[in-house]
């Protein structure tokens, strides 16, 4: 599988899902086309689905939540009869590379934990409508959802069978979310996930696999009334004008660098590197929130949120051999101060400033979760300010410039603190990153906290503990250059798994367990002989033969 893999769409372009709007109440379609697969060989028989129908997922689930803010209630069900969704496409997944198939659990987790928040943070609340067989990832579809009503007819049902088929783990967030989330009891939890035939009916109800049954003939009434339930609560979009997403300016060189009009990705494919430089505004923030939503998906501070959200997902899927992703920025730290302090402001009152920040903490997470090497260099003219400081934070190592240097005109190197630095971004452990860095030093983050505003040069930053290294202009390029040489060097799957336990120090949550599983569990699992190998239950499904196993547990 080497065709790039493009994480743009539109309405106009899906092929597997489709989007009914009645007022408060979306009612979502999931129905795949089974000749639209992502690459060749496989069809998406039964609503399976392959990296190509979540990518039109997330496009959905990001449009809801900026282009129509007035739904309180979406009804995820199938456009098929008898089948709600059979899950990932097991041809797909048996003729994918390693790498294909963790990049694509990876995505597809993000993807449900979006449409998770949704309700929670937008008012945007999914019920999952099960009719007919609804196993594997789609089970997982229906876990995300806020609720779940499945139909009584004898026949569907509910189930993880990828332990008993596959030899594989279900996606890790199906074990994750039937543990955590619906608190199935653990002995139950083993049994359903070791049975092939799922479960249905008062048991799912029974065993909280569902949250109600509903005779056949009664179904759609009954999931009509749930969902005008769930929109008649919400209140915090009312009135709401959504703003249309129009398409990312974006241009692919033949290098393999990516241009936009904020993101600019170089590549150094002999060195392994990737270089995201970051443009600060050029102008003022919008004087009032009517002038936000004047500019809409062109407001600097969203823009900016969209490409650097698919220049990540380009690089994890597309660049897998650059194993290193450097950031910089340039621009004026104040002028991105006052962009954010807009939304900040608002927040409470602004649907669209509410959704922007919302959307910054999804692609800061979406950077922390990328198994790549992550270093941001602040350098004179940067503009790591605020939200922007997050990624600093997010990244495994910090280098900054010290005092003046030959020859460079532009403002000497800065962080600047703000609000957005002490809460409205956490990460997956619940904690921010600065709370994350200073874990064992919770005083240092009130030292922080105390310099909100200032121009912090390298040695107050150093001083604070909020940079790796700082040096000057003797040292500066050849410590840099060393650094990146040498981890450059290093075993990927070695940097993959030391990043993975270093990113997410203190409290453990649902999220960081799903990752974290995926990481090392599935991504150990996907290269295993009894699920991969030729005869590997991966490999020999609807072949009529079970896998021949390894019987030795390691």
């Amino acid at each position: 599988m080497t065709k790039r893999i493009d994480f743009q769409t539109d309405p106009s372009r899906y092929r597997h899902w489709r989007v009914d709007y009645d007022g408060p109440v979306a009612h979502l379609y999931m129905d795949v086309d089974e000749k639209g697969g992502l690459f060749e060989g496989y069809e998406l028989k039964l609503n399976s689905y392959d990296l190509g129908v979540d990518i039109e997922l997330a496009d959905v689930v990001q449009r809801m939540r900026f282009e129509h803010p007035e739904v309180g209630a979406v009804i995820l069900r199938s456009g098929k009869p008898n089948v709600f969704c059979a899950g990932a496409n097991i041809r797909m997944l048996g003729g994918a590379a390693h790498a294909h198939k963790v990049n694509f659990c990876k995505f597809t987790n993000e993807t449900r934990n979006t449409f998770e928040a949704a309700g929670a943070e937008s008012g945007q609340h999914y019920i999952a409508a099960v009719k007919g067989a609804c196993a594997g990832g789609g089970y997982e579809l229906a876990l995300a959802c806020d609720h779940i009503i499945l139909t009584d007819d004898g026949t569907t049902t509910v189930a993880l069978p990828e332990v008993p088929l596959l030899a594989v783990l279900p996606g890790t967030g199906g074990l994750t979310r039937v543990t955590d989330k619906r608190k199935v009891r653990r002995d139950l939890a083993d049994v359903f996930c070791s049975i092939e035939e799922g479960v249905k009916g008062r048991r799912a109800v029974d065993w909280r696999l569902v949250d109600e049954i509903v005779p056949n003939s009664k179904f759609d009434e009954k999931v009509k009334a749930r969902a005008d339930e769930f929109a008649a609560k919400e209140s915090r979009n009312a009135g709401a004008k959504g703003i249309a997403l129009t398409p990312l300016q974006r241009d692919i060189g033949e290098d393999g660098s990516v241009t936009y009009s904020l993101v600019e990705v170089q590549v150094e494919r002999e060195k392994g590197i990737a270089t995201i430089s970051i443009a600060g505004p050029e102008g003022n923030a919008p004087a009032s929130v009517e002038d936000l939503h004047a500019q809409g998906a062109d407001a600097w501070i969203l823009r900016l949120a969209r490409e650097l959200d698919d220049a990540i997902l380009h690089l994890r899927l597309n660049e897998l051999e650059l194993g290193v992703i450097v950031f910089k920025s340039h621009g004026d730290p104040e002028l991105v101060a006052a962009h954010e302090k807009l939304l900040l402001d608002n927040k409470d009152s602004d649907w669209l400033s509410r959704e922007i920040l919302l959307y910054w903490k999804r692609v800061l997470k979406r950077i922390d979760l990328t198994s790549r090497s992550l270093v941001a260099l602040i350098e004179n003219g940067s503009c790591f300010a605020g939200f922007l400081a997050e990624i600093l934070f997010a990244c495994d190592r910090s280098y900054m410039m010290e005092g003046d240097f030959e020859g460079d005109n532009r403002p000497v190197a800065t962080i600047m603190l703000t609000d957005a630095n002490f809460g409205p971004f956490p990460m997956s452990n619940d904690l921010t990153r600065l709370q994350t860095r200073f874990l064992g030093e919770p005083e240092k983050v009130d030292q922080a906290h105390e310099r909100i505003g200032e121009a912090l040069e390298a040695f107050d930053a150093s001083d604070l503990g909020l940079v790796t290294f700082a040096f000057d202009d003797v040292d500066w390029e050849d410590e840099v250059r060393i650094f990146l040489e040498e981890r450059a060097s290093f075993s990927p799957d070695a940097m993959t798994g030391m990043e993975a336990n270093l990113r997410f120090p203190g409290p453990e949550t649902m999220e960081t367990r799903i990752f974290g599983r995926l990481t090392a569990w599935q991504n150990w699992i996907f290269q295993r002989p009894n699920a991969v190998g030729e005869s590997g239950a991966l490999q020999r499904y609807g072949t009529g033969k079970r896998g021949e196993y390894d019987m030795r547990r390691v």
